[in-house]
């Protein structure tokens, strides 16, 4: 396998910890421990940094100066791409659906701050104004990288296949991981990772915004075309991905009642912040399947925190309705 022969551009704080979360497992009658890729160190972290120190590797091999990608206004991973083009002296562009907003906050200020260009696709679908202006880029005489939505290819996904690794050394046994799953590069590489270093437990993608069906063929073929990648000889089935779109009603990037008991009762139990997007609609599935029993007295289960802390800023007076 040649995942340790991948080049890599230092951008992480890792191994990132494993942690017990005692007043929330006493809370819930589980025991529930955390992976805190919240605490990966660039520009406030999360999981896409991971994935930026093989993909910004290879930009620099091809010579390339701007990295170029594409997410919605609050993204994370377009924050964490401007914040390693910065670090790596890269321009960044960014290309965010939808029409330019009237005041930056949240991951907007970031992305600002991080000097990142900002182009609004407007009424173009996302990745049809990602490729004009990729072609503009290179017009310019630019070296343009681009970067697929999430950092989610193979490259991207071997990163998320060494975090599996990381894990398993880390020597705490868990029974079931929890984690956000949207683009669906983060779960492929666990569930790579996991068929390749033997993990036995189930690894619960909780969908964002994507159908179940949607969702597990995206991971089961991601996650096959990475093992193909690192030059393995596995096969991902669609049914052999754990993913679970039942909590997608209020749609993509929009909180209700269930993320926000989620988000109150990780920061107010254990001083643990998730954010309103991702990890507050993964959390509310985590507390679903406690309170139904999906997830039995016994079981050891790890939230795995994929970062997304500055879109609170863009949600506070959500936040706090009652």
């Amino acid at each position: 396998m040649r995942l340790d022969a991948l080049p890599r551009y230092p951008l992480a704080h890792l191994p990132t910890p494993v942690e017990e979360l005692p007043r929330l497992s006493s809370e819930l009658g589980r025991a529930i421990l955390i992976k805190r890729d919240d605490q990966t160190g660039l520009a406030l972290g999360g999981n896409k940094t991971r994935k930026l120190e093989f993909l910004v590797a290879e930009a620099l091999a091809n010579k390339a100066d701007t990295l170029l990608t594409t997410g919605a206004p609050q993204s994370n991973h377009c924050r964490q791409t401007a914040a390693a083009a910065a670090r790596a002296g890269m321009r960044c562009v960014l290309i965010l659906s939808g029409e330019a907003r009237p005041r930056n906050t949240g991951n907007l200020l970031l992305d600002e701050l991080l000097g990142a260009q900002v182009l609004w696709a407007g009424k173009q679908p996302r990745e049809e104004a990602l490729q004009r202006a990729w072609e503009a880029e290179s017009a310019s005489h630019h070296r343009p990288y681009l970067i697929p939505y999430g950092g989610s290819n193979p490259l991207g996904a071997s990163a998320y296949v060494k975090a599996m690794q990381e894990l398993l050394g880390q020597g705490v046994p868990v029974d079931r991981i929890v984690i956000a799953s949207s683009s669906g590069g983060t779960q492929a590489g666990l569930v790579l990772g996991a068929r390749v270093f033997g993990f036995h437990g189930s690894i619960h993608g909780i969908s964002v915004d994507p159908t179940r069906a949607v969702l597990a063929d995206l991971v089961a073929s991601l996650a096959s075309d990475t093992g193909r990648f690192l030059g393995l000889d596995v096969k991902v089935e669609p049914s052999q991905v754990n993913a679970d779109d039942r909590f997608t009603d209020g749609g993509y990037g929009v909180l209700g009642e269930p993320e926000r008991e989620a988000i109150a009762l990780f920061a107010q139990k254990e001083g643990i912040l998730l954010d309103p997007v991702y990890t507050g609609r993964a959390a509310a599935g985590l507390l679903h399947m406690v309170r139904t029993g999906e997830i039995k007295p016994g079981e050891r289960v790890l939230f795995w925190h994929t970062g997304g802390l500055p879109a609170l800023w863009a949600y506070g007076p959500q936040l706090l309705q009652h």
